[in-house]
């Protein structure tokens, strides 16, 4: 990216139901119906919202929600977003065989590939978890970028491939890949700020004031003190959809947009600009 450019990628990862059943563990009709919310309620909202502003954003959708609700996925891709891999049932990679992520990961590839006339750029972690081969498999399967990781904030960085690591030794690191990964945090994504559980047990229910707060001062410092930053805010359709949490999104879209030096962009064409910039 030519000069200084400040960069914000509202990313939307569209779990439905499937984040109960695998992340969760339930099946139950109310848990089903709060996945449920997230497509028949919350993606229309956003979807206007976005349209109302003009915003690019991009969907991280596992293949267990584009086969259950087509109609949304088309609805993304008609107003101009990104679809991007999330797994196929929502699967924490963490908790699966090698054998396992490879089948989640090629299942959900071959779902969002009906829907588009290419392989998704990038992909999420369901969960925020990795394994010992997750990045291996994306370097095989061709994916430009993945936004899963944490050791960084405002600035797309390459991930290390065969880091040694010990409790009794020093880290040992690999070699970085070719892949930009775009890091996350949990001050940064709804679900933890907002989402009510019986089992596990979660609290949630923050005040959107307090997140917005959050939000606008990662942004704020961002634009004080990085040169062409970029950040990434992740939320999900079945909490961020609730009305006074659609006023705090559109409350932190005005922040950006009032600063006059934000740009709202698709991840997938952050990533291919710094790739074209190297």
């Amino acid at each position: 990216m030519a000069g200084e450019s400040h960069t914000v990628c509202l990313t939307f990862d569209f779990d439905a139901m499937s984040v109960w059943m695998s992340g969760l563990g339930s099946a139950s009709p109310a848990a089903i119906s709060r996945g449920e919310y997230g497509a028949r309620v919350a993606m229309p909202r956003i979807l206007d919202l976005l349209a109302a502003y003009k915003l690019p954003a991009t969907f991280f959708v596992p293949g267990h929600t584009a086969e259950s609700f087509p109609g949304s996925v088309e609805k993304i891709l008609a107003a101009g977003h990104e679809l991007a891999h999330h797994g196929y049932g929502h699967e924490a990679p963490g908790g699966q065989s090698p054998e396992e992520e490879r089948r989640s990961l090629e299942r959900g590839l071959a779902v969002l590939e009906r829907f588009m006339d290419r392989p998704a750029l990038g992909y999420r972690s369901p969960s925020w978890d990795y394994s010992d081969v997750t990045l291996s498999l994306l370097l095989e399967y061709g994916f430009l970028y993945d936004s899963s990781l944490f050791a960084g904030d405002y600035h797309p960085y390459h991930p290390r491939l065969g880091d040694q690591v010990s409790i009794k030794e020093p880290l040992r690191m690999g070699e970085e890949v070719d892949i930009w990964e775009f890091p996350v945090d949990f001050s940064l994504d709804d679900w933890p700020h907002f989402t009510f559980n019986f089992n596990p047990h979660r609290v949630g229910l923050s005040a959107s004031s307090k997140v917005l707060e959050i939000w606008a001062g990662e942004l704020d410092y961002m634009l004080a003190h990085e040169h062409d930053g970029v950040l990434s805010v992740a939320m999900h359709p079945q909490v961020i959809g609730r009305g006074h949490r659609m006023m705090l999104l559109e409350q932190f879209i005005q922040h950006a947009l009032s600063t006059g030096k934000v740009r709202f962009a698709r991840m997938g064409d952050v990533a291919q600009e710094l790739s074209s910039g190297e």
